[in-house]
């Protein structure tokens, strides 16, 4: 997998009015990537989502290049359309949707072991909580 090294993304995002004040939302440069929202807040969160997880499915997750953002200022615009920068980090889709398991080998003292078996410990679950907890990841 050909990551980038941030999980930050930035794309101009086109934000149309509908006739109820809610907002439909287009990327011009992520294709397929569209949404919309209740209102301008609304909106914009529902565009970081969108814009997060079509980067992680569709570039991070095959390894192709994420396109270059086109400036703003380069957008052509329809009456009564604005367009906005939307942020987005990638880290959360990654842990929804990433789960493809990783074997790992380690060493743990015996008396340890046989004490975790016999009450049934499940290892793999532990090493995971006690990474997360490390790590301060969710």
């Amino acid at each position: 997998m050909n990551r980038k090294k941030s999980p930050i993304y930035v794309y101009p995002a086109i934000f149309t009015p509908e006739d109820n004040g809610a907002f439909s939302i287009r990327f011009p440069d992520i294709e397929n990537c569209f949404t919309c929202g209740d209102d301008i807040e609304d909106g914009m969160m529902m565009a970081q989502d969108a814009l997060a997880l079509m980067v992680y499915t569709n570039y991070e997750e095959t390894g192709e290049p994420a396109p270059v953002s086109t400036p703003i200022k380069d957008l052509k615009l329809k009456k009564g359309e604005f367009a906005t920068y939307i942020v987005c980090n990638t880290t959360e889709c990654r842990r929804k949707f990433g789960t493809k398991a990783v074997k790992k080998t380690l060493t743990i003292p015996e008396w340890l072991n046989d004490a975790a078996v016999k009450e049934r410990i499940n290892f793999s679950q532990v090493l995971q909580d006690a990474l997360k907890e490390k790590l301060n990841v969710g």
